[in-house]
């Protein structure tokens, strides 16, 4: 890649968004009031604003390895807070996508160093979900499907957390779960039950 080549094309990008709309930038400039919080993977085949076609200040995004939400991770943690309690967004996603490295890594038994914690959390939900991932004998099928129950488990991760449980009673936030497919460019809503499940932790996860 010729570094050069980026800044031509951020000159391009420009003169394409000010022939469009002459205010452009003066408006991106006061602010962002985005309805989304995009959580998502760091794989650089998905990028979250071009795969839903939204626009600069439209989405707010996090992303990391297997897009994870970890409550002692204080990165995604902070991005959380802010998004819904300063930025009010109505809707928190996090999306996962189907040849995700980092949880092919977690079904494999290899020492990865630093990435050991991080992918203990997969592994976890494999633990969690381990009678229905050993019952599919195709490990491509396997894999998949790990790939939708570690962002099912990451929206119950979200669930638990004190911002998202006091904006569904403030103002009806909605988690959802959604699987980008690389190999044809859909993206697949998991539909989520997000009421059976705030319903199923608040015994344990109640936050006032």
């Amino acid at each position: 890649m010729n570094l050069d080549n980026i800044f031509k094309n951020n000159e391009k990008w420009i003169k394409e968004k000010l022939a469009t709309d002459s205010h452009f930038f003066d408006d991106l400039g006061k602010g962002q009031n985005p309805e989304l919080l995009y959580i998502g993977c760091s794989d650089s085949r998905v990028t979250a604003e071009e795969l839903m076609g939204a626009g600069p200040g439209e989405v707010f995004v996090h992303r990391n390895i297997a897009n994870m939400v970890i409550s002692i991770d204080l990165n995604v943690m902070s991005v959380i807070n802010y998004a819904v309690e300063n930025l009010k967004v109505n809707h928190v996603v996090v999306c996962g996508h189907y040849a995700c490295g980092g949880v092919k890594a977690a079904m494999q038994s290899a020492d990865l160093g630093i990435l050991n914690p991080w992918l203990r959390n997969i592994r976890d939900v494999y633990r969690i979900h381990r009678n229905e991932l050993n019952a599919i004998t195709d490990e491509e099928k396997k894999y998949d499907r790990l790939v939708e129950l570690n962002v099912q488990e990451q929206c119950v991760n979200l669930i638990k957390t004190a911002a998202v449980q006091k904006a569904y009673r403030d103002r009806e936030l909605k988690v959802h779960g959604w699987v980008f497919d690389v190999h044809t460019g859909k993206l697949i809503d998991l539909k989520i039950d997000f009421e059976g499940i705030l319903k199923n932790i608040m015994e344990i996860y109640h936050l006032d």
